[in-house]
C-alpha cells in the first residue's frame, strides 16, 4: 500500500504507472515546465526528481514503502542535476529548443580557477618557465566526498533540498520573488548531524590542497593570452573539476615598447655622429648588445626612424622575428666654441642669404636670451616644441 503519493502526483500518473507510463508522464510535463520555455524552474527541478526516484526500481520500492523518509534515511535523496537528467531524455548540445538557450550537453563543472601572472618583456622574448602555487578543494580521502558515515547524509526539509528558499515580497502592485540561501542547511540542500560528520572535513566533503603548476611561458607570447591546465580546479562530488586558467600579463618596458610582434625604441645620438656617422648600442632584451653604425655621410634628422630587420619579438607560432623600429633624438651641444665655427663653415652648406628688404624698411639687429617662465606664459609649448609622438610603424615602412 502506498504511504505517499507526492511524486505521483507530480508526474499526474497512478502509482500502478508503469515505466513507460512515468517516462510519458515526465517528457510531457518537463516540456511544458522547462525555464527555457518559460516554465517554473522549482516545478522543474521536483518533477525531475519525482521521475528520478520513480524511474529507479529501488529507490521507488523504498519510497512506496516508506515516503521520502525512507529514502532519506537510504541516502537516496541527493541525485543528479535535474538539467543533466533532462538531457540524458532529450539530447543535448546547443540548446533543446534548438535557440542555445539551453545548457550544453555534458557533465558538470567546478568553476575555473582564473590567475593572472605578470611577465617582463624580457621572459617572453626568451620564453620562461615558472611554479604557480595553487590552493583548491579536493574530496576528501577518509569519507570518499560523502561527508559522513554511509547514509548520514539526509535532504534538508527546510529547502526540500534545493539549497535556496524562496520569498515573495509585495512592491506596490507588484509580487517581487526573492531567492536565498537555506540557513538550515548552509546552501547545500543536505544536512548531517554533528556526531556523524566526517572528523576528517567536518563534514565539507572537501578539504583545502596546495599544488604546484609548472607555467612554461612561450617565445613571443603576449599579454591577455591564456594558458590551461585542464581539470586542476576545485573536485566536488558532484562535478567534474574545472581548469585552472593562467592569464599573461605584460609588464611595461623601460626602454622598449612592443607593437604586435615589433620592438619600438628611442635612442638619443650626439650631433657630429649624426652629421659625419659612427656607432651607438641598443642593449637587446636577451644577453646581447647592438652595435648599429650609421655610415660617414649619412646625415640622421632629429626625429627620424629606422628599422633594423629580424630584431623585434619571435612570434610564438615559428618564433621568426619581427622588426626593431628606432627612433633618433639628436642631441644639439649647448655652446660651440668660436675658433671652430670656420671649420663648420667649410663642412656645412653655406648659409641661406638673408631676406633683403625695402629701403623704406629701418633695420634694427637685436639678440636673444634664453627664456624663462614668465616669459614664456602666452607661448604654446605645442607651438615651440617639436612633435615627440611615437613613431608609426606603418609610416616607417613607406
Amino acid at each position: 500500500m502506498v504511504r505517499e503519493t507526492k511524486y505521483y502526483d507530480l508526474l499526474e500518473v497512478p502509482s500502478t504507472a508503469s515505466e513507460s507510463d512515468l517516462k510519458k508522464a515526465y517528457r510531457k510535463k518537463a516540456l511544458r515546465l522547462h525555464p527555457d520555455k518559460g516554465g517554473d524552474p522549482e516545478l522543474f527541478k521536483e518533477v525531475t526528481h519525482a521521475y528520478e526516484v520513480l524511474s529507479d526500481p529501488d529507490k521507488r520500492s523504498v519510497y512506496d514503502a516508506r515516503g521520502e523518509a525512507g529514502l532519506s534515511e537510504q541516502g537516496g535523496m541527493g541525485g543528479m542535476d535535474p538539467q543533466d537528467l533532462f538531457s540524458q531524455l532529450f539530447g543535448g548540445g546547443g540548446g533543446f529548443f534548438g535557440g542555445g538557450g539551453g545548457r550544453s550537453q555534458g557533465p558538470r563543472k567546478t568553476k575555473d580557477l582564473v590567475h593572472r601572472v605578470h611577465v617582463t618583456l624580457e621572459d617572453l622574448y626568451k620564453g620562461k618557465t615558472t611554479k604557480l602555487a595553487l590552493t583548491r578543494n579536493i574530496i576528501c580521502s577518509k569519507c570518499k566526498g560523502k561527508g559522513g558515515k554511509e547514509g548520514a547524509v539526509r535532504q534538508c526539509h527546510s529547502c526540500s533540498g534545493r539549497g535556496i528558499k524562496v520569498t515573495l515580497r509585495q512592491m506596490g502592485p507588484m509580487i517581487q520573488q526573492i531567492q536565498s540561501p537555506c540557513d538550515e542547511c548552509t546552501g547545500t540542500g543536505e544536512i548531517i548531524n554533528h556526531k556523524d560528520r566526517c572528523t576528517n572535513c567536518k563534514g565539507k566533503k572537501v578539504l583545502a590542497d596546495k599544488k604546484f603548476l609548472e607555467v612554461h611561458i612561450d617565445k613571443g607570447m603576449k599579454g591577455g593570452q591564456t594558458i590551461q591546465f585542464r581539470g586542476e580546479s576545485d573536485q566536488s562530488p558532484t562535478a567534474e573539476p574545472g581548469d585552472v586558467v593562467i592569464v599573461i600579463e605584460e609588464k611595461p618596458h623601460d626602454r622598449f615598447r612592443r607593437q604586435e610582434n615589433d620592438l619600438i625604441i628611442e635612442v638619443e645620438v650626439d650631433l657630429l655622429t649624426a652629421l659625419a656617422g659612427g656607432h651607438f648600442a641598443i642593449r637587446h632584451l636577451d644577453d646581447r648588445a647592438l652595435m648599429v653604425k650609421i655610415e660617414p655621410g649619412e646625415v640622421v634628422k632629429h626625429g627620424e626612424v629606422k628599422v633594423i630587420h629580424g630584431q623585434g619579438m619571435p612570434s610564438q607560432r615559428h618564433h621568426e622575428p619581427g622588426d626593431l623600429y628606432v627612433k633618433l633624438n639628436v642631441k644639439f651641444p649647448d655652446v660651440i666654441e668660436p675658433p671652430s665655427i670656420p671649420l663648420l663653415e667649410r663642412a656645412l652648406p653655406s648659409r641661406p642669404p638673408v631676406e633683403k628688404f625695402d629701403k623704406n624698411i629701418i633695420l634694427e639687429e637685436v639678440s636673444m636670451d634664453d627664456a624663462d617662465t614668465r616669459s614664456r606664459a602666452g607661448v604654446r609649448d605645442d607651438a615651440m616644441d617639436e612633435d615627440h609622438d611615437e613613431p608609426r610603424v606603418q609610416c616607417a615602412n613607406q
